[in-house]
């Protein structure tokens, strides 16, 4: 939960652009990784893409991802009936998907915007920390970003990262080892952590 303490202010241009930055972060995957400013343009653009996990519908915002969705996965995104279909906007987006479930990229490079809490932001970007065909666990996610004893509130925020795969939150397992929770169902969460295992040391994977 965030809360916003009451004080009086005189509306200016400058202020009302740090609140808005403040409700979104617009990042960028991979190594080229960078802070960029939240989209005014509020049409959300959104395709499909086969895979071997099901159908997945990328969205995005003035050319910025802002979620990665499987089919009947927990927590769907509300305000699907408002969202238009552009293929054209996503044929990057597309091919690296395409190429991570075909074994031959293990990073991705995509301009992101993640919307949520301060919070949540912290641990959808200590998730993409996590190294391809490596795990960690809720308690060392939650030691990452800072607050050892939010594991549970770890938990939470990682089952509300809006970009699966791009965002791996299919990378965190429980202490024990076993896979706990996924909003995408075990099976999917098994699949992926198996396809980048077995291709980890494989020819071809860049």
């Amino acid at each position: 939960m965030t809360t916003t303490a009451a004080t009086r202010t005189t509306a200016t241009p400058t202020t009302t652009k740090r609140a808005a930055a403040s409700r979104a972060t617009a990042t960028r995957t991979g190594p080229s990784r960078r802070a960029v400013r939240p989209s005014e343009d509020q049409t959300t653009w959104m395709t499909t893409v086969d895979s071997p996990i099901g159908t997945l519908t990328l969205a995005a915002r003035d050319g910025r991802i802002t979620g990665l969705h499987m089919d009947g996965a927990d927590h769907a995104p509300t305000g699907l009936e408002t969202w238009r279909r552009d293929d054209s906007q996503f044929k990057e987006a597309v091919r690296q998907v395409r190429a991570y479930f075909a074994g031959e990229l293990s990073d991705f490079d995509l301009p992101l915007q993640l919307e949520g809490t301060d919070f949540q932001r912290r641990v959808w970007k200590g998730l993409q920390g996590i190294p391809y065909g490596q795990t960690i666990s809720y308690a060392e996610l939650a030691r990452r970003v800072g607050n050892v004893k939010a594991c549970r509130a770890v938990g939470l925020a990682n089952g509300r990262n809006p970009v699966a795969v791009i965002v791996p939150c299919h990378r965190v397992i429980g202490s024990n080892g076993t896979l706990t929770g996924f909003g995408g169902g075990l099976d999917r969460k098994k699949w992926l952590l198996d396809h980048e295992r077995s291709l980890l040391d494989g020819p071809g994977r860049r």
